[in-house]
């Protein structure tokens, strides 16, 4: 027998799990409005000088970099620097936090009574809030939550005060000035207030970026911003926006600042106030405007109970140390610092790099509540399953996540069928059990088999699978080698790799995958596959055991509904899609499309149906040449190479094979 291959991807050392504890366990035994009115010291950054909003202004105003982009305007427009200065104001007005303590300390009650109401638990780990405390003292610091949802800023915030932690000047969209009172009661409480886009507004951009790089130099508080740049509707991880990333890694590049301090944290949500509302809008329902009034509408939420929510804290991420021997900022100092300059490709990379490694680590800091074990199984056995059955695969799936390095916040010394049970109260209005099966509250009797039925189902298979999300990263890697493996039907591992590799690069904008990192993530499935004895591992071969017959079984399965979405949105545009057409035209005419394939049967999966599979579709096939971008004077249009998008689906069908790539090793 050949000897096994050596792996480029090594088996981690297990990390000790950090301890966590329940913020709202004090709360629930003391007074809410006495604990908002404490004394409230935080530990600030070494030699920092107080400086109220207004001065912040100032100090942006009068700065070198929007001095010189007023008077470049000047030149270029003939206005007088005088009117671009008063715009340029205007813009900081719009933009600027003006943080009040008064309204911190209202919000503090405020929250604590709405936490308690909603929360049985909210979980930090201590060990991760020591850091924080210390890189405070000694260096600017980024603060880099994961968002799945609106209350993430409050609930950080909420939590810095708990802990005697600076309270951050926030990065928020322009949607919330539109709440009267509410959007100045945020900006009270340190958000300032950025444009979605500036449409190559060259002021605005000089305002903007110089007013976060001005907090930043001084350590006037920590900044926060969420690198995925809007929530994630179906609770996986987005792509990263690096605009704001950019801004914030400037000073560093400038030698403005000796070091930076990025720091990921993890926010994971039993369950998800809006996971109604996210299902809805990925069907296709337009998202409600943000006002105050329809904040008082969904006060409704508080009469449901949400679970727990944990907050993790990662290790602080050094620029200086990440940028060693990666970047070089000598060609910063050939320019006076406060002119633009265009940054070189290494610094892009470098930027790109960073934002993907701190996804990567929100991601492996994430907690695994039952009801994510659950929605998984749950989804794989629609239409129903017995309720004994759900409990033993649960379990299994408890046990797979484990061994994979995930961790599951499952109660000590409780019964799992309790276990089970009360996550399924919490999870009533998505799942239910009736007559010992658990399923999905709709049923085809309501409605019979028609458009409505097929939206009510998909509503709460997509509240489902939202939760299912939260397990992806973990699983893609082996799920995507298995795949690969069973559609090449080789057991040849440079084969299965190819195959890997255009999966791997079709599916890039649903899963996180660092740019040149093909060979690493293809060994660390490879390894994984092998570590659970679902594949054994020979030097230039890869097979399939008899005993990991049911970890392959459930990993395909999990992924199948990305595959088949694909394969659907392909066939619709070789079959039906006119010419030219927009991405509206394509997500309204695919939808109807795929709305048939479920009545009729031909297609199973409701998450087919997902707006944010359909745009990720359409990104890939244009990354591949499939779909041809055009900008046009009405806006951006597309044109199909059916004969290329016929081959994609060839591929994933597995009909033709997929090019080699150079493999230096495996």
């Amino acid at each position: 027998m050949a000897t096994s291959s050596k792996m480029l991807y090594m088996d981690p050392t297990p990390k000790k799990r950090e301890d966590f504890e329940d913020i709202l366990d004090e709360r629930r035994h003391s007074s809410d409005l006495r604990y908002a009115m404490r004394c409230y010291t935080p530990v600030v950054y070494r030699g920092l000088t107080t400086c109220i909003p207004s001065a912040l202004k100032s100090a942006v105003l009068k700065s070198e970099h929007v001095q010189y982009v007023i008077h470049k305007l000047s030149k270029e427009t003939g206005e007088s620097s005088e009117i671009i200065q008063e715009e340029a104001a205007e813009i900081l007005d719009e933009m600027g936090h003006n943080l009040h303590m008064s309204v911190i300390r209202f919000f503090v009650f405020t929250l604590s009574k709405i936490f308690k109401k909603l929360f049985s638990k909210v979980c930090v780990n201590e060990e991760g809030i020591q850091r924080l405390h210390q890189a405070v003292q000694d260096y600017p610091v980024v603060l880099l939550p994961s968002h799945r949802s609106y209350i993430d800023f409050l609930m950080l915030s909420y939590i810095l005060y708990a802990y005697d932690l600076p309270l951050p000047v926030i990065a928020a969209g322009m949607d919330f000035m539109g709440m009267k009172m509410v959007g100045e009661m945020l900006r009270m409480s340190g958000a300032f207030f950025i444009r979605r886009t500036f449409g190559g507004n060259k002021l605005y951009w000089a305002v903007f970026s110089e007013y976060v790089k001005t907090v930043l130099r001084n350590g006037y508080a920590p900044l926060e911003f969420f690198v995925e740049g809007t929530r994630s509707r179906t609770c996986k991880s987005l792509t990263p926006k690096l605009g704001l990333l950019n801004i914030v890694i400037e000073p560093f590049l400038k030698g403005e600042v000796f070091d930076v301090f990025l720091v990921p944290i993890s926010i994971s949500y039993e369950r998800i106030l809006e996971e109604s509302l996210y299902a809805h809008e990925l069907l296709g329902v337009p998202k409600p405007k943000e006002s105050t009034s329809g904040l008082l509408k969904a006060r409704m939420i508080l009469s449901e109970h949400y679970g727990s929510i944990h907050v993790f804290f990662g290790q602080p991420i050094s620029l200086r140390t990440l940028a060693a021997g990666r970047v070089n900022r000598i060609h910063y100092n050939l320019v006076p610092r406060h002119i633009p300059q265009k940054s070189g490709d290494d610094v892009h990379h470098f930027v790109n790099e960073v934002a993907y490694k701190v996804l990567l680590f929100q991601l492996e800091n994430m907690v695994f509540s039952p009801w994510t074990l659950i929605a998984t199984v749950l989804l794989q056995s629609l239409p129903s399953i017995e309720l004994p059955v759900l409990t033993e695969k649960v379990l299994w799936l408890k046990r797979l996540v484990q061994s994979f390095g995930g961790f599951v916040d499952w109660p000590d010394n409780c019964p799992a069928d309790k276990v089970i049970a009360s996550s399924l109260a919490i999870h009533h209005t998505t799942a239910k059990t009736c007559n010992g099966y658990v399923t999905l509250p709709v049923q085809h009797k309501d409605y019979g088999i028609n458009e409505e039925y097929i939206f009510r189902y998909a509503v709460h298979v997509l509240m489902c699978a939202s939760y299912r999300n939260h397990l992806l990263n973990l699983f893609v890697r082996p799920a995507l080698v298995l795949f690969a493996m069973e559609s090449t039907k080789s057991h040849k591992k440079e084969e299965i790799y190819n195959y890997f590799v255009f999966l791997r690069d079709l599916f890039s904008d649903e899963f996180i995958f660092p740019a040149g990192t093909a060979i690493k993530d293809f060994e660390e499935g490879c390894f994984l596959l092998g570590k659970c004895e679902a594949v054994e591992m020979l030097q230039q071969d890869i097979f399939f055991t008899d005993n990991g017959s049911s970890i392959t079984l459930f990993l395909t399965a999990m992924f199948q509904p990305f595959l088949e979405g694909y394969l659907t949105y392909c066939n619709y545009l070789t079959l039906e899609a006119s010419e030219p057409f927009t991405e509206k035209q394509f997500i309204t005419g695919v939808r109807q499309f795929t709305f048939q394939l479920l009545l009729t049967g031909y297609l199973k999966f409701y998450e087919v149906l997902s707006s944010d599979m359909q745009k990720n579709a359409m990104a890939a096939l244009v990354r591949q040449g499939s779909l041809h971008k055009l900008k046009m004077s009405n806006g951006i249009t597309y044109q199909v190479d059916r004969e290329a998008v016929s081959r994609t689906a060839d591929m994933l069908g597995s009909k033709v094979p997929v090019r080699k790539h150079f493999v230096p090793r495996l």
